[in-house]
């Protein structure tokens, strides 16, 4: 992975980590997905370690889990 990965379920506790994210490490060097819309990337997700969102994955694989928005489980519905 060459760049982090970050994972949001698009409350409003993911998007203000979002914006705070992307200013901090700039666009070039994550990529934001929103697992609330784009499921099939859950698994993935999961996969990664990740446990709930906002999480941010990074480029050697540690999870970063932001605050509490949501578990996965919640998320998988």
């Amino acid at each position: 992975m060459s760049k982090s990965i970050f994972y949001h379920a698009g409350c409003p506790v993911c998007i203000s980590a979002e914006h705070d994210i992307v200013n901090l490490v700039g666009t070039d060097n994550v990529e934001v997905v929103h697992i609330g819309e784009v499921r099939e990337r859950i698994e993935e997700a999961e996969k990664a370690g990740v446990k709930s969102v906002p999480a941010l994955v990074t480029p050697q694989g540690n999870v970063l889990h932001i605050n509490f928005g949501a578990s996965i489980a919640d998320v998988k519905g």
